[in-house]
């Protein structure tokens, strides 16, 4: 059973409307997690919220939000205040632009999101927006409130059902420039360049999720059920550092590269 929703709202494109479900496709429930423990009783360890200038204990209903405008100077908002900054976006995705999908760079996006109709009066009105962007390979552009922040999202056309992902915003991705600017271009010798695609057409798979292992995780997950078990944990195999990061003759390594690669997949 997929789990409930966390956005409801509207897909609009031009006036054409339907009610639709939002729901996050990524979760991290999995993913092995650790509390704070006193050692000498082995019982949680809860955290107070302190007052910074009188040390006393604040109580949750006296926690509101605060924004700064001078040296210890706040502007208190309440929660009420905050959702009162209600903007049309805040319930309806309402699909402004579309643009190519191989023009939009994936350091661009954020988080993804499921997105389906919510209820069968709203299928009909879905589907023939999902089907038009891809028959025509283009991806929805518009904006949406998510955590209190409008974002720019994009909707991505995706099976039966549309990827919304969540866009980041345009000063926070770095110039790359600024980075691989002074990297030299040098033109690659075709001997060696052959020899490395070689090595690229050995390594080459189906994808499948099985790539994505955690093996720290689960080197975790071994360590806790051996100290359940009263057991003394092993101890993993360090990963080995290269003895030198400085390639002294490519031609060698890239040889030395296909020779244990087919001696890989003869064995």
């Amino acid at each position: 059973m997929p789990p409930r929703s966390f956005w409801k709202g509207y897909l609009k494109l031009s006036l054409v409307t339907c009610p639709v479900a939002m729901t996050p496709a990524v979760t991290q429930a999995e993913r092995v997690s650790f509390h704070t423990i006193n050692a000498k009783t082995g019982n949680r360890i809860r955290s107070q919220y302190i007052d910074s200038v009188t040390g006393d204990d604040v109580d949750p209903g006296d926690e509101v939000k605060g924004f700064e405008v001078a040296d210890s100077k706040y502007v208190m908002l309440e929660d009420e205040e905050l959702d009162a900054v209600a903007l049309e976006t805040t319930h309806t995705i309402d699909i402004e632009k579309f643009v190519p999908k191989d023009e939009i760079d994936s350091i661009w996006l954020e988080n993804a999101h499921y997105l389906t109709p919510d209820g069968e009066v709203g299928e009909e009105a879905f589907s023939v927006i999902r089907e038009a962007m891809a028959e025509t390979g283009m991806v929805g552009i518009s904006r949406l409130v998510l955590y209190r922040r409008e974002r720019a999202v994009m909707l991505e056309p995706r099976d039966s059902g549309i990827i919304l992902w969540s866009l980041r915003q345009a000063d926070e991705v770095r110039d790359p420039e600024a980075y691989f600017g002074e990297i030299k271009e040098g033109k690659s010798r075709a001997d060696a360049l052959k020899l490395a695609l070689s090595v690229i057409e050995e390594r080459t798979v189906t994808w499948d999720t099985a790539l994505l292992g955690d093996r720290v995780q689960q080197e975790l997950l071994d360590l806790i059920e051996a100290k359940q078990k009263g057991k003394k944990p092993r101890k993993p195999k360090a990963e080995k550092a290269p003895a030198d990061g400085n390639v002294i003759n490519i031609m060698d390594a890239l040889k030395a590269s296909i020779a244990k690669e087919t001696k890989a997949k003869k064995r």
